[in-house]
C-alpha cells in the first residue's frame, strides 16, 4: 500500500537526503511544501495543509539553522521560528490522526561539558554551549513534545539526534555557515585566488565528529521503520531521543587539513585564537542506534570529496550569493 510521507524541511541538506532515500521506494508517495507554499511558523496554515493532504508519516527535517555567527547574531529569530516550526508541525499532526513522525534534532542539546562520549543519558544535565542555546532549547522542546504526545495520547512520535552534518544543498553562504562549508568555500576561493594562508576561526583544538548527510537520511528511514517494539525496548519514555553520528571525532585542525587536501589548497593555515571555539568536545555515543543495526558508511575524506564535488557543480549559484 502506498504511504504519503510527508517531508517537513525537503529543500534543507538533511530534507533533501531523506527525500533521495525515500524515492527509491515503491510503496512512497513524498509530499513537499517550498516556504512560498506553506509558512511553517503559521499555525492556521500548517493545520489546513494536514487537514486536506491525508498524510501518513512526517519527516520533522525543517528548521532555522546556522554556525556560531548566526547563532550569536540572531538568537530571537532561532529559538522563535524553531518552537514555531516543531509545535505546529507536531500537533497538527496528532491533530489530524496521524500516528507516526520523526524529528530531527542537535547534538547541541547536550551541556557544554558533558561527558564524552555523549549519551542520551546527558540530556538536562548541565549547562548548554551559550553561543547556540536558544537553538537548543527549541530541539530539546522538539524531543519534549514528541515524548508528550506518546504518553498522553499514544503516539509513535520519534526523535533523532544528529552529530554535525555536511554534505549536498548545505548552506555556504560566507558568514551565516557551519563550519565544513565555510570552510570548503573559503578554501576553494584562496587556491583560485592563489591566497599564501586561510585562516580559520578558533585555536584549533576543538574536537568535532562529522557525519555526511546521507547517512544521516538512511539513519533517519532506518529509525522510523523500526518496529515500535524495536524501538522502545531501546529507549525511555521520557528519555527517547536517538544518537546518530559516527563515533569518531577529530580536532579543527585536522578537519581544516583534510579540507584543503580534498581543495587542493597548498597555501597555510592560520588558526586565529581570538575568535571563540565553542564547546571543547562534541562525540556521541552511538551504541543505542548501533544496537538497532545501523552504521555509518562514508568516512570523513569521503564525505567532503562528494560534498566538494556537489559545490564546483554548483558554483554559480553560490558566486551569486546563495
Amino acid at each position: 500500500m502506498m504511504k504519503r510521507v510527508y517531508v517537513a524541511g525537503h529543500r534543507g541538506m538533511v530534507g533533501s537526503a531523506i527525500c533521495r532515500n525515500l524515492h527509491s521506494r515503491e510503496d512512497v508517495e513524498i509530499i513537499v511544501k517550498t516556504h512560498a507554499e506553506l509558512d511553517l511558523t503559521s499555525q492556521d496554515a500548517v493545520l489546513a495543509f494536514f487537514q486536506a493532504e491525508r498524510i501518513d508519516e512526517v519527516y520533522l527535517a525543517a528548521a532555522k539553522v546556522g554556525g556560531i555567527h548566526a547563532n550569536n547574531t540572531f538568537p530571537a529569530d532561532f529559538i522563535y521560528q524553531n518552537l514555531m516550526i516543531e509545535s505546529n508541525i507536531i500537533h497538527s499532526a496528532h491533530i489530524t490522526g496521524i500516528q507516526k513522525l520523526l524529528f530531527l534534532g542537535s547534538s547541541c542539546i547536550y551541556p557544554k561539558h558533558a561527558d564524552q562520549p555523549m549519551s542520551e543519558d546527558a540530556l538536562l544535565t548541565g549547562i548548554l554551549e551559550p553561543t547556540n542555546e536558544p537553538y537548543a532549547i527549541a530541539k530539546i522542546a522538539g524531543i519534549k513534545l514528541c515524548e508528550s504526545y506518546n504518553r498522553q495520547y499514544g503516539r509513535d512520535y520519534r526523535s533523532v539526534m544528529p552529530t554535525n552534518l555536511y554534505g549536498m544543498n548545505d548552506n555556504f553562504h560566507p558568514e551565516n555557515s557551519h563550519v565544513i562549508p565555510a570552510l570548503l568555500r573559503r578554501f576553494h576561493e584562496a587556491k583560485i585566488a592563489n591566497d599564501a594562508e586561510v585562516v580559520v576561526w578558533g585555536t584549533g583544538t576543538p574536537m568535532r565528529e562529522f557525519l555526511y548527510v546521507d547517512d544521516m537520511a538512511a539513519a533517519s528511514v532506518h529509525v522510523m521503520e523500526l518496529s515500535n517494539d524495536a524501538y522502545t525496548s531501546a529507549t525511555k519514555s521520557m528519555l527517547s531521543h536517538i544518537n546518530v553520528g559516527t563515533g569518531v571525532d577529530c580536532t579543527i585542525r585536522e578537519m581544516a587539513e583534510t579540507i584543503a587536501r580534498v581543495v587542493g589548497f597548498e597555501g597555510q593555515i592560520i588558526f586565529d585564537a581570538s575568535k571563540p571555539d565553542g564547546t571543547p568536545r562534541k562525540l556521541m555515543d552511538i551504541s543505542r542506534l548501533k544496537n538497532l543495526g545501523w552504521e555509518y558508511q562514508y568516512d570523513l575524506y569521503d564525505g567532503l570529496k562528494l560534498t566538494y564535488e556537489w559545490y564546483l557543480d554548483n558554483l554559480d549559484s553560490f558566486r551569486s550569493g546563495a
